[in-house]
């Protein structure tokens, strides 16, 4: 596949068509994986990077993670469609490692943008390496999952919750209560679900 093919439910004003700042994530790509989801959501999830059904697929959290987080999703009465998701770097980092410092330095300035442009209501980092990423310091994140921080993301004041990666439940299924939970509360709190029936109302902003 090549780096501009398209994905679906993509913002091609918010699309990275080309890069070449990180060699070892151009090598180890097969296309730039970009946000999806509507670019004014009140939630915003954002991943560490594209793992190989990502870049496959071009879209973040698909495969059995995705299906995690939108099983939780639908849980808080919401639907993939409704949020918008996206990660802290683009590109697959080679048998999926963690993304290095300096590429996250050199995709910040995407996101950034990002979140400004989708500028949501809360934002929802899904791991410890997002979470360290946006709020600039070290992360327990088992510990302090659910917490909500206000924090300077981007060029503004934002509250940030703080969550495990989907795939955590997957390994450890002590995860999986306090993930939905999280997903629950961070839909709530983004006033994205109705007091009752859980019906979604984010084409209210």
């Amino acid at each position: 596949m090549s780096d501009d093919a398209p994905a679906r439910g993509l913002d091609d004003d918010l699309c990275v068509r080309e890069c070449e700042r990180c060699p070892a994530l151009v090598d180890s790509r097969s296309r730039i994986v970009n946000g999806v989801g509507p670019t004014d959501a009140a939630l915003l999830f954002v991943g560490e990077g594209p793992g190989a059904t990502e870049d496959e697929e071009g879209e973040p959290f698909v495969g059995r993670s995705g299906d995690v987080l939108d099983e939780a999703l639908r849980e808080a009465g919401l639907a993939r469609a409704d949020v918008r998701i996206t990660n802290c770097v683009r590109c697959r980092p080679p048998e999926n490692r963690d993304p290095r410092s300096e590429e996250l330095a050199n995709c910040r300035g995407y996101l950034t943008e990002e979140i400004d442009r989708v500028d949501p209501e809360l934002i929802v980092p899904l791991g410890k390496v997002p979470s360290e990423h946006l709020l600039d310091r070290d992360v327990a994140i088992t510990s302090t999952a659910g917490s909500v921080v206000e924090a300077r993301v981007g060029g503004a004041a934002r509250r940030v919750l703080l969550c495990v990666h989907p795939a955590a439940t997957l390994y450890d299924r002590s995860q999986r209560e306090g993930f939905f939970e999280a997903v629950a509360e961070a839909a709530d709190l983004a006033g994205a679900t109705e007091g009752t029936g859980g019906q979604s109302r984010l084409g209210d902003y």
